[in-house]
């Protein structure tokens, strides 16, 4: 009786074992995720790329990008859009969000700078070749310029190049047209439809135009992207695990690809 209680008590344990290590082995396994990553149009092709390398290896993470202008990504989230991560085009967008608890501030950076290009389109048909002629160009109004909607970080540069120049917007009506997003100002630039647009030089990359001009900071001050997990995120550890492989090395030399400077 003695030895059958010993062998009863020794199967328990074997099976109380076994249970354990099945449900370390369940825990320990990658759990499948999505993130909702709500990004500046002008990161289109590279965070796509890097996105595509980072499933490489984290094959239990689904990225679905929302791609546009960072005015109307805000609006977006300020209406209740699912997302975990923003990445903003201008500090404007990021600020606002976070004045209205949207951002976890304590995971936000500076990720990376941009420049504001004045690109021409193929055969540059207007003879443009610096911003000193296009501000020649707007004072006779003999330059056609697509630029960015107000509410368009891209938008928001051009004009403080006017204001640097002294230049009224409003006067210039006849001169502008506009784009909604920064890739809608590069279309209009690659079909010709205007003289000149002003991108950031990334865009201009990706679409093989031809820049003719870079703005100074004193034009119109630095381009920095701002990056941060969302406060409403459900998966906050996996949104900064995915923004660490933006900003690592690898993330980097994609970014620098096509005219980014990455801030680490």
């Amino acid at each position: 009786m003695k030895r059958e209680t010993t062998m009863k008590k020794t199967i328990a344990l074997i099976l109380a074992l076994a249970v354990v290590l099945a449900l370390t082995a369940c825990g320990g396994k990658n759990k499948d995720v999505e993130l909702t990553v709500f990004a500046a149009a002008s990161m289109q092709e590279t965070l796509t790329e890097i996105g595509e390398n980072y499933k490489k290896d984290h094959p239990n993470v689904t990225l679905t990008f929302n791609f546009d202008s960072s005015g109307t990504l805000q609006t977006q989230i300020e209406e209740g859009a699912v997302c975990d991560i923003f990445i903003s085009a201008g500090q404007k967008q990021m600020n606002a969000l976070a004045d209205g608890s949207y951002v976890n501030t304590d995971t936000r950076f500076d990720l990376l700078e941009n420049k504001v290009a004045l690109a021409v389109p193929e055969g540059n048909p207007a003879g443009i070749n610096s911003y000193d002629d296009l501000k020649a160009g707007l004072e006779a109004g003999t330059v056609f310029l697509a630029m960015g909607n107000s509410d368009v970080p891209v938008g928001q540069y051009t004009q403080k190049i006017f204001a640097y120049w002294g230049l009224d917007e409003a006067s210039l009506s006849d001169c502008l047209t506009y784009g909604s997003n920064v890739k809608e100002v590069t279309t209009q630039v690659s079909e010709g439809l205007v003289d000149c647009g002003i991108i950031y030089g990334t865009d201009a990359f990706s679409a093989g135009l031809t820049v003719v001009d870079t703005a100074t900071e004193e034009m119109c001050g630095q381009v920095i992207y701002p990056a941060a997990v969302l406060s409403g995120s459900g998966h906050t550890d996996e949104a900064k695990a995915f923004l660490d492989y933006v900003r690592s090395a690898d993330g980097a030399a994609v970014l620098k690809s096509v005219g980014f400077t990455p801030l680490g």
